[in-house]
């Protein structure tokens, strides 16, 4: 463990250096690679110098308890001693914690999509409210947010709506909410006040960049045809929706909102990109996780992993037993609490999986 903690004592000396060079801050892709590498080694460099300062002054202090004979003294040293020894420890947790194996997709951007489920009108309804809860949220992080693609029902609700949201480290927050969400409420249109039981089901992709995974263009077959619904004229003189297919998948992306042809293929090009890249990611981490134990946010999107009760102003997250009585605030987009609380859970599995030696 201590060579590997030097290695990062030496390599955050390395990327300040690099910083200063004048090629690489005229290189402006070298420059931000290097800025983001220097944000991540930072507090892991700050934590491993504390606990290297701690070693040496537990054994100071150590050495002095067994030279020192005035009591007064022998008694503060002992105090000492022991404050030192419990920040050691402390140290020592942060430290496998800051350590742990990272996500590499965690920095990313995400492709968000939403669908009514089971329930009929009701449950698009609740598509809708997770949007409206989404997009609150990405406000309070200073996230960005963009509907790249809605399926907007009569009432007001939505059969499918896909979101892009761009901002710092947004996958690393947002994983975990892939899967199925419960809602239990009396419908506006229910006459005998009875609760209903609707689901609406997330799906979260990291937004995948060419550099990070290249669709073959030959793999890719582009329709062309004519915009359906609003458009007035436009819609009859103009070819400019588009489908995409990638035929090893058979994903199939179909884009209209924009009256531009370019700009159609663009976005739907951005979304086949990153449910083909889902997949495959998707397909390798289930790979690795049948060799481990079962961990939040890797499992089946069909699964249920929370539900919304109206009557009772409650949420639940079944998968680590979490219930809020703040259905409201929750709603509102108030979700760090039950988004703190799985990221604690799922490092709590992989430190346990960890199972090394002390530093």
């Amino acid at each position: 463990m201590f060579e590997q903690l030097d290695s990062l004592l030496i390599r955050y000396d390395e990327v300040n250096e690099l910083l200063s060079d004048p090629t690489v801050i005229a290189d402006s892709n070298r420059l931000r690679e290097l800025t983001i590498e220097e944000a991540d080694l930072r507090p892991k460099v700050e934590k491993i110098r504390r606990y290297k300062e701690v070693e040496a002054e537990i054994e100071d202090t150590e050495a002095m308890l067994s030279e020192e004979s005035d009591d007064d003294i022998l008694a503060m040293a002992k105090e000492e001693l022991a404050s030192l020894k419990a920040e050691n420890e402390q140290l020592q947790e942060d430290i496998k914690l800051l350590m742990l194996p990272e996500d590499p997709n965690d920095g990313k951007n995400i492709i968000m999509e939403i669908r009514g489920a089971a329930g009929g009108d009701e449950a698009q309804l609740f598509a809708g409210d997770l949007l409206n809860m989404y997009t609150k949220y990405a406000d309070k992080q200073g996230w960005k947010t963009e509907v790249l693609d809605a399926n907007i029902t009569g009432i007001g609700g939505y059969k499918e709506v896909t979101l892009m949201i761009t901002g710092n480290k947004v996958y690393s927050k947002l994983k975990f909410e892939n899967g199925a969400h419960r809602v239990q409420r009396v419908p506006q249109t229910e006459s005998q006040g009875r609760v209903h039981t609707s689901t609406a089901t997330v799906v979260v992709m990291p937004e995948a960049e060419e550099i990070d995974f290249e669709l073959d263009e030959n793999d890719i077959r582009v329709d062309i045809y004519h915009a359906s619904g609003a458009g007035g004229q436009h819609v009859n003189k103009t070819a400019s929706a588009v489908r995409l297919t990638h035929i090893p998948t058979n994903t199939v992306v179909a884009m209209q909102d924009e009256r531009s042809q370019i700009k159609n293929r663009e976005k739907a090009m951005k979304i086949l990109r990153a449910r083909v890249y889902d997949q495959v990611r998707s397909q390798a981490q289930s790979e690795y996780d049948s060799e481990r134990k079962l961990k939040v946010g890797t499992g089946d999107r069909s699964e249920r992993i929370r539900t919304y009760n109206f009557p009772q102003s409650r949420v639940t997250d079944h998968r680590i037993g979490l219930t809020l009585q703040q259905l409201d605030s929750v709603l509102s987009g108030n979700l760090d609490e039950i988004i703190d609380a799985l990221v604690l859970y799922d490092q709590s599995q992989k430190l346990e999986e960890l199972n090394g030696p002390a530093l």
